[in-house]
């Protein structure tokens, strides 16, 4: 399996700027958390709109991490929306719960190669 962030990506994108980048990652996982919150309500609850909204964002900010894999995700999951298919959305949800985790993993790492 590929890294969960593409390192080199993300490097490039923050200028070769580490602190740059925890900084990123960290606000990453803390907006997480709540956006998916939102989602889950959201999927629940049969809202399309706000299943869009959600994945839009979310959409946007793992691809700011370089976080492909998710960016995907959450690409299908606005298409799922679009068409309805809540039951595709939900199933990719629980990919993208795997993926957070990586993510998290991944943080700890580099935190401690940086510090290093």
């Amino acid at each position: 399996m590929s890294e969960i962030i593409d390192l080199k990506d993300f490097m490039e994108r923050v200028q070769d700027d580490k602190e740059l980048l925890l900084e990123l990652l960290d606000i990453f996982q803390e907006d997480f958390v709540g956006k998916m919150q939102a989602m889950q309500e959201a999927v629940k609850s049969n809202d399309i709109a706000k299943i869009k909204e959600v994945a839009h964002s979310l959409k946007g900010a793992s691809g700011n991490i370089s976080a492909k894999e998710m960016h995907a995700n959450f690409l299908k999951i606005e298409g799922a929306a679009k068409n309805n298919d809540l039951v595709q959305a939900a199933l990719i949800l629980k990919d993208i719960d795997v993926q957070f985790d990586q993510i998290k993993q991944f943080a700890v790492k580099i935190k401690k190669e940086f510090s290093s």
